[in-house]
C-alpha cells in the first residue's frame, strides 16, 4: 500500500509539474502578445479547485490528473463561435484576430518550455552532483549468461543488436530488456576489429512478463560539478542528446527495427515515477528532464490536435496568405483525434500487458 500511495502521488506531482510548466509556456507568450487568457487548467474534467486572477484568469485545479490545457480568449474563430461568445469578445485581445506569427508562437511555447525545464533542470545537475558516466566497454561478462556463450569478453563494445545500431549501454540495455528468448546477432568491437556474434537473448520473468538480459555490466564513471557555464553548456547538450535518441527511438518503431511493445502509457510513466521517487532527488529530476523532452517532442508531432498540428496549419496560412478551409482543418481534427485515441489505447494496453493483467484474467476465466 505504501508503494502503490508513493506511486501515485509521485505521479500526480511530477506530471503536474511538467503539464504547468507546458502551459506556462502558452499562457505567457499569449499574455505577450496581448491575448486575454480566460483558463489555465491543470488537469481535465471537473474543477476540485478553482481561483480567479486580476487579469481575469480563471485558475483551477481539475479531477482527472492527465494533462492541463490554457483557453485563450476567442480561441474559436468568427465561424465557430456562437452569437454569445461574438458578443463576449474583447476587441484586440482575442486569439483568433492575432496576426499568423503571434498564433503560432503562443502555440509553439508551451514546447519550447518543456526543452527549457530540461536544460535547467540538467543544468541544476550538473552543477551540483556532476553527470555519472557509463563506459561503453563491458567490464563484466556473467558466468552462464547469453553474453557468454556467444562469446563476448570483458572490454568489447557493442555496437549492433540485430540490424539495429547501439549507441551507448543504455541503449544496449533498454533494447535487450524489450526482446526476451530473441535469437538474433551482436555487433561488437574488439580490439579494433569489428566482430558479429550469434546470440539467444535471456529472459527474466517477473509474474507474466518476460525481461531480456544479456548478462554484462558497464563500469561507471563517478560525476564531479562542474562550474554553472559548463553545467548549462551540457545541459543543452544533454537535452539535444536525448531529443535526438527519443526521435531515433521513434523511428525505430515506426520502421519496425524495434518492437510495438517499447511503448509505454500512463501507467508505466505511473510506475516509473513511483521508483524514481525512492532513488532520491536527482534521479527525480533527471526522470523530469527526460519526461519533459518527451511531453515537448510529442506535442510538435505534426498531428492536428496536438500544437505540431496547429503549426502545420499556420505554416500554410503564413504561405497561402489565408487560413486553411474549415472543412480541411475539421476533418484533420477528427483523424489527429482517432491516431491520439489509438496511441493512447495502444499504450495502455501494453502497459496492462506488461502487469500481467490479461494473463491474469486469462487465468481466472481458465
Amino acid at each position: 500500500m505504501h508503494d502503490f500511495l508513493r506511486t501515485i502521488i509521485a505521479y500526480v506531482l511530477i506530471l503536474g509539474i511538467l503539464v504547468f510548466i507546458h502551459e506556462l509556456g502558452h499562457y505567457l507568450a499569449a499574455r505577450w502578445r496581448g491575448v486575454k487568457v480566460e483558463t489555465f487548467s491543470i488537469g481535465f474534467g471537473p474543477a476540485v479547485r478553482r481561483w480567479y486572477d486580476k487579469s481575469g484568469t480563471e485558475w483551477r485545479l481539475s479531477a482527472i490528473p492527465l494533462g492541463g490545457y490554457v483557453k485563450p480568449h476567442g480561441f474559436e474563430g468568427p465561424d465557430d463561435a456562437t452569437d454569445e461568445q461574438k458578443a463576449a469578445w474583447i476587441p484586440g485581445r482575442t486569439f483568433h484576430d492575432k496576426p499568423v506569427g503571434s498564433r503560432a508562437l503562443v502555440i509553439v511555447m508551451g514546447p519550447v518550455f518543456n526543452f527549457l525545464f530540461a536544460i535547467i533542470a540538467f543544468t541544476l545537475l550538473f552543477a551540483t552532483v556532476g553527470k555519472p558516466e557509463l563506459r561503453n566497454d563491458i567490464s563484466q561478462v556473467v558466468v552462464g549468461s547469453a553474453a557468454e556463450k556467444a562469446g563476448v569478453k570483458t572490454g568489447d563494445v557493442i555496437t549492433r543488436i540485430g540490424s539495429l545500431s547501439i549507441s551507448g549501454p543504455e541503449d544496449v540495455m533498454g533494447t535487450v530488456a524489450s526482446h526476451p528468448n530473441d535469437t538474433t546477432t551482436l555487433g561488437v568491437r574488439r580490439n579494433g576489429e569489428d566482430l558479429t556474434l550469434p546470440v539467444t537473448i535471456g529472459a527474466v520473468k517477473s509474474g507474466s512478463h518476460a525481461t531480456g538480459v544479456l548478462g554484462v555490466g558497464f563500469a561507471a564513471s563517478p560525476g564531479h560539478a562542474v562550474s554553472p557555464v559548463k553545467a548549462a553548456v551540457m545541459g543543452v547538450q544533454e537535452t539535444w542528446t536525448m531529443s535526438v535518441r527519443t526521435l531515433q527511438g521513434v523511428w525505430q518503431i515506426l520502421s519496425g527495427q524495434r518492437s510495438a511493445k517499447e511503448l509505454g502509457g500512463t501507467i508505466r510513466i505511473a510506475q516509473m515515477s513511483g521508483q524514481v521517487a525512492s532513488y532520491g532527488m536527482a534521479s527525480i529530476v533527471s526522470f523530469m528532464a527526460l519526461l519533459s523532452i518527451n511531453l515537448g517532442l510529442i506535442n510538435l508531432f505534426p498531428i492536428p490536435v496536438l500544437d505540431g498540428g496547429r503549426l502545420i496549419f499556420y505554416a500554410v496560412e503564413a504561405i497561402k496568405g489565408r487560413p486553411v478551409s474549415r472543412r480541411v482543418q475539421d476533418v484533420s481534427m477528427q483523424v489527429g483525434m482517432a491516431l491520439i485515441g489509438a496511441l493512447f489505447l495502444f499504450s495502455t494496453i501494453n502497459d496492462l500487458t506488461n502487469i500481467g493483467l490479461f494473463h491474469w484474467m486469462f487465468h481466472v476465466g481458465s
